[in-house]
């Protein structure tokens, strides 16, 4: 069971230094609140006329639940409500034990929009809970979303598609340079740059990188072919590994390598056993050469024939032959 406890004391084991995630999201809370400590403890809410002229960055009170919005440009754009239903049965028995962080939002007066939390905001709607414990900072946006970004980042609750979209917005939005989000996020400056290119890739692959059908590893391979939506579909059905997708994405064909003469050609795999037999059993059937080409339930069939009297008589025998393989 997810509880807020947990959430908690894993967030405390957090090494920021050693992460590289700047100030930490640690420096947000304060430390010597007890873990156990229910929702009633905290100090209820100020006046907001108090609030307003307070020149402290930071204010930390209980607030209604339905004056906290979520955050319309959460870098998590899909949650796990599994997870969420586990956390309100704790959130029921113990409270919420770790505030969220909110700003004032920009577009409603009296209200606040959640920068870290929101899972912790619904389960807590699915509590029945009327008021929720909050840290109020003063960000802008680019402020506000680099938080998010970073708690998620954390928790390691990003997808890689989720991730490189979040990547993408604080480069592109809000202009950071690669090596400013690399020393913010405790990234190599590859990695942010690697990322990034995920984005290059079509719907389709994007889709089945978020739910997590296809690697990282794969769809890097699909950044380098001409028809990575074929490609993707064939990885999914067949299984296939990174090394085995790399191989058909340089090939540049979503359907294998292709036919080529010379020495490349002979150093390429013949047919297995079984079609070699196949197609002397029917070659001898019909008195003509057969070619049989094809992988798994597919394939084609080709009858050699010298004159228009060979055809004929292929018709006749294909008619008429009483072997099991081509009935009739």
């Amino acid at each position: 069971m997810i509880t807020e406890e947990k959430t908690r004391e894993e967030s405390k084991d957090l090494n920021p230094k050693k992460r590289g995630l700047g100030r930490g999201l640690n420096a947000l809370f304060d430390d010597d609140e007890s873990p156990a400590a229910p929702v009633k403890t905290v100090a209820p809410a100020a006046d907001p006329a108090d609030e307003e002229n307070s020149d402290s960055a930071q204010a930390r009170k209980v607030i209604s639940i339905d004056k906290v919005q979520p955050n319309p440009h959460q870098p998590r754009r899909v949650l796990d409500m599994a997870a969420i239903e586990e956390l309100s049965a704790s959130i029921k028995e113990h409270g919420v034990l770790q505030p969220l962080l909110v700003r004032r939002s920009p577009n409603n007066e009296g209200y606040y929009e959640i920068i870290a939390g929101e899972r912790r905001w619904r389960a807590s709607q699915r509590a029945q809970l009327h008021d929720v414990p909050v840290i109020i900072l003063d960000l802008d946006d680019a402020q506000a979303y680099e938080i998010a970004l970073i708690e998620n980042l954390q928790r390691e609750d990003l997808n890689p598609m989720d991730e490189a979209v979040g990547y993408q917005k604080m480069l592109e939005e809000y202009k950071y340079t690669q090596d400013q989000l690399a020393k913010k996020i405790g990234k190599s400056r590859s990695h942010i740059a690697n990322m990034v290119r995920l984005t290059g890739l079509t719907t389709l692959v994007q889709a089945h990188l978020s739910d997590g059908t296809i690697s990282i590893g794969h769809a890097r391979a699909l950044l380098k072919t001409k028809h990575p939506d074929e490609l993707v579909k064939k990885i999914v059905s067949g299984g296939l590994s990174v090394r085995q997708t790399e191989r058909l994405a340089a090939d540049g064909s979503p359907f294998g390598p292709k036919k080529s003469s010379g020495p490349r050609a002979r150093s390429q795999p013949g047919k297995d056993v079984d079609t070699l037999a196949l197609e002397k059993e029917v070659s001898n059937a019909l008195g003509m050469n057969v070619s049989i080409d094809g992988s798994g339930q597919s394939g084609t069939l080709k009858i050699q024939f010298k004159s228009l009297d060979q055809l004929d008589e292929v018709l006749h025998r294909l008619s008429h032959f009483p072997g099991s393989r081509l009935g009739g």
